[in-house]
């Protein structure tokens, strides 16, 4: 009986943790900021992607970063990777647009939903639109790389588009 009620107060610990993480409130704002606030003091090598060669994404304790150059214009490259972002299972467009010249983006893990943020901003240069990609964790002390590798999908995806 005591291991029945231990159990069943274990589930319900559980699930209410479920529950917050899932249903947690968050504020886009607070989001939708300039990913050069991720960006660290030896990052800011920026180069344009030729060939095969593709940026490099640094990783964060709890996310990761990466800036890269484009040759097309801010709006076509956030538009291009909005729809690579909207493509991925399990996230949504959380804040901003391709006109605005920044897009957050959340992707939830699929066993527990745990809330991943991203965001990407595009600035026009002379001829050139700078790119900022920031991803990180809400919740928890590290993200085993998740973040990073969704950050390099989605740049091989933009390299690879037409």
């Amino acid at each position: 009986m005591k291991l029945a009620v231990t159990a069943l107060v274990l589930l319900a610990v559980v699930a209410a943790a479920d529950l917050w993480v899932r249903l947690a409130p968050f504020d886009p704002a607070a989001w939708n900021v300039d990913p050069r606030q991720g960006m660290t003091s030896g990052q800011g090598g920026l180069s344009l992607p030729v060939g095969d060669a593709r940026p490099k994404v640094d990783q964060l304790r709890n996310g990761a970063t990466t800036q890269f150059l484009s040759p097309l214009s801010a709006q076509a490259v956030l538009a291009r990777l909005d729809s690579i972002a909207l493509a991925t299972p399990r996230t949504t467009r959380l804040a901003g647009s391709a006109e605005e010249g920044r897009i957050t983006w959340v992707t939830r893990s699929a066993l527990w939903g745990f809330p991943d943020y991203t965001t990407a901003q595009a600035r026009p240069g002379q001829g050139i639109t700078k790119v900022t990609l920031w991803a990180r964790q809400r919740f928890g002390r590290g993200d085993l790389g998740v973040n990073a590798a969704r950050l390099t999908g989605w740049i091989d995806q933009l390299l690879r588009a037409p």
